[in-house]
């Protein structure tokens, strides 16, 4: 095989970028006029208009100030505690397994489906015990796991459902956006989510379970500070529940607004994106995310895997040779049960769970976000291709 003559980029290409414009940096300096910083009026439009965007049960969410809050407030509702379990995908991020941790419960990681990785419904079922409360499917980088099966599972053992949604902001689910459903779902809107807001995070499900999470977030407090300090407002206050510190303020709201509008554009985009590489990267060296015929993904992560058998190259010497191209990368992730604190506390080994395993250590997340021009992707395809065809097994 011939090898390519890569294209010579001279600026650094970043793994992932936010894209704010105009319109969010004029509501802000609104926001920083207005007197009024912290969880109020800016917040709660945007609740209206992130919970009728998603189609959220009774129109409306939480927000807080990341979406390990809401994943640990879901929990909470639910009155997950010590004694409890909580099955989770090992292939997530830390906030996935460590809120289970500290509400006292016991987090139960089993391994993910080879395509989508995703969590495997037969491991989760397989996990189940007499102690098991809640099962958390991770819609891994915007694919939506199979939550057919996972509510199927959770009917027969008579368990919770508690979607972590931190990649899948306008993902769909056989016809219905992530968040629509009456569990609890949590997203996140960190700084290069598909919707960010700096940090930050929201709550969508029942509207019980949502208000119940909604007075654990401050304090347990039964009014928060617009309720309390507004002209309209009284001082008056009971605490009903020892709950947390996780409101959303203000500022991060008159972000979230108008990045909601943009989404669409912004999913389009990655969706283009998406479909380039995937047509460049069919190669029996690599394999490529796949997007099931009954799911729309947002696109937040292209993971694509190296295959190890079929190259001389190891992953993380890829990950170099690319920063050497100035294309940044990044990994999602290395699996909990390969992490010292869980492998140590709950006595995991490496091959306990081989699929998560495997793909750990065949995958590199590309640059993905709406600001890549094409020459940026044209940039990062060369790349790749340079390096499998330079380094064949």
């Amino acid at each position: 095989m011939t090898t390519r003559m890569h294209r010579t980029r001279t600026e650094f290409l970043p793994f992932a970028l936010p894209s704010i414009g105009e319109d969010e940096i004029r509501e802000v300096v609104d926001t920083l006029r207005s007197n009024w910083l912290t969880t109020g009026p800016k917040t709660k439009a945007f609740e209206t208009q992130f919970g009728e965007f998603v189609g959220a049960p009774g129109g409306t969410s939480l927000m807080l100030n990341s979406c390990t809050s809401a994943l640990l407030l879901a929990l909470a509702a639910h009155g997950i505690g010590p004694g409890d379990e909580v099955i989770v995908p090992s292939l997530t991020f830390a906030a996935t397994a460590n809120v289970a941790i500290h509400l006292g419960a016991t987090p139960v990681l089993v391994d993910v489906l080879p395509d989508t990785l995703c969590i495997d419904p037969e491991a989760a079922e397989r996990a189940v015990t007499p102690a098991t409360r809640a099962i958390v499917p991770v819609h891994y980088g915007g694919h939506p796991a199979d939550l057919d099966a996972i509510d199927e599972i959770a009917r027969r053992h008579g368990l919770v459902v508690v979607e972590d949604a931190a990649h899948s902001m306008q993902s769909w689910y056989r016809g219905a956006m992530i968040g629509s459903r009456p569990n609890l779902a949590a997203f996140s809107f960190y700084a290069i989510k598909n919707l960010t807001t700096g940090e930050g995070g929201a709550l969508t499900g029942d509207p019980e379970l949502v208000e119940k999470a909604r007075t654990l977030s401050l304090h347990g407090m039964s009014k928060d500070a617009w309720k309390r300090f507004a002209r309209a407002g009284s001082w008056e206050y009971d605490i009903t529940a020892p709950g947390y510190k996780c409101n959303m303020t203000d500022m991060q709201a008159a972000l979230g607004t108008h990045q909601l509008r943009r989404l669409p554009q912004f999913h389009a985009r990655r969706q283009e994106v998406a479909k380039r590489y995937g047509a460049a990267f069919r190669r029996p060296e690599l394999l490529a995310p796949t997007e099931r015929e009954d799911v729309v993904s947002s696109w937040h992560l292209y993971v694509l895997r190296f295959r190890q058998e079929r190259l001389s190259i190891p992953r993380n010497e890829v990950i170099e040779e690319l920063k050497a191209r100035n294309i940044g990368t990044s990994v999602h992730y290395r699996p909990l049960h390969m992490m010292s604190y869980y492998a140590e506390r709950f006595g995991y080994r490496p091959e306990d769970l081989p699929v998560a395993q495997r793909a750990f250590e065949a995958m590199v997340s590309l640059p993905l976000d709406p600001r890549l021009s094409d020459d940026d992707v044209e940039d990062v395809i060369a790349a790749v291709l340079d390096i499998v065809e330079a380094h064949p097994a």
